[in-house]
């Protein structure tokens, strides 16, 4: 990715993890930062050591993404600080594991509000000035768990396959009119996401660093990929479902996120 000097990228999930490291390699580029999360704290300290670092501008906007009504009041705060979005990173996600009935019925809720709901109203309401412009991207954040269904993991493996079908739309939707979109796939990351799942029963193979997620992001921008899988592996595996009997996969994918005790 080239350099985005006086651009504005706008990063959910912004205050740790892959988030994080967007805003720093991000930031390192020249890009000005508007940044999402829950944690006021964390996204305050984050915001001061990159305009300290990379001599950038930041805006703070805290929000809680799974909460109906906020990725408008989102939109609407970042218009009325007369920011215009250049960049959208929707990464902000988390996961549930385990038998479906044993699962949180809330949670889940949150979770298919965060992961789909807010990615796509943020899209939608981002992408107009965008395309005014011709010019702009979008990073929606999925997962390898997006290509197979995922037994105990049911619901995020569904929001996931969605973030693929419905960025690779866009992508085709957009290609000709100065918009780029991009599926990021990435398998387990060390990160803090295992630790929101309560487990580590659903780590697959070796875990990448948040480095490494955002690199490949960045380097694929521009290639006119629709999706970029992180790994080579990953990529490997993730294609396989085409090639193996569906009953086959679902029974591979169940005994290696299967909980401990079952």
């Amino acid at each position: 990715m080239k350099q985005v000097i006086d651009k504005w990228a706008l990063i959910t999930g912004a205050s740790s993890g892959i988030g994080k490291v967007f805003a720093y390699e991000l930031a390192a580029k020249g890009s000005h930062l508007i940044l999402t999360a829950r944690s006021e704290s964390k996204l305050n300290d984050l915001a001061r050591k990159l305009m300290e670092k990379y001599a950038i501008q930041t805006e703070v906007i805290v929000s809680d993404l799974s909460q109906a009504g906020a990725p408008l009041e989102l939109y609407q705060e970042t218009m009325d600080r007369g920011r215009n979005v250049d960049i959208l990173v929707n990464n902000a996600g988390f996961a549930t594991h385990g038998l479906l009935e044993n699962q949180s019925l809330e949670r889940n809720h949150d979770q298919i509000m965060l992961n789909v709901m807010s990615l796509v109203e943020l899209t939608h309401l981002f992408l107009p000035e965008m395309l005014k412009s011709s010019n702009g991207a979008v990073i929606n954040v999925a997962s390898t768990a997006a290509f197979q269904p995922n037994p105990y993991m049911a619901v995020y493996g569904a929001t996931k396959a969605f973030v693929l079908s419905f960025t690779q739309a866009l992508w085709e939707e957009n290609r000709n009119r100065g918009v780029q979109f991009l599926t990021l796939c990435p398998g387990s990351t060390e990160t803090g996401f295992f630790e929101s799942v309560g487990t580590n029963d659903a780590v697959v193979g070796k875990k990448a660093s948040p480095k490494q997620v955002v690199d490949v992001a960045l380097q694929s921008l521009g290639t006119r990929r629709s999706y970029v899988v992180v790994g080579r592996l990953n990529n490997l595996v993730s294609q396989i479902n085409r090639f193996v009997p569906k009953k086959v996969m679902l029974q591979a994918v169940s005994g290696l996120i299967r909980p401990a005790s079952k």
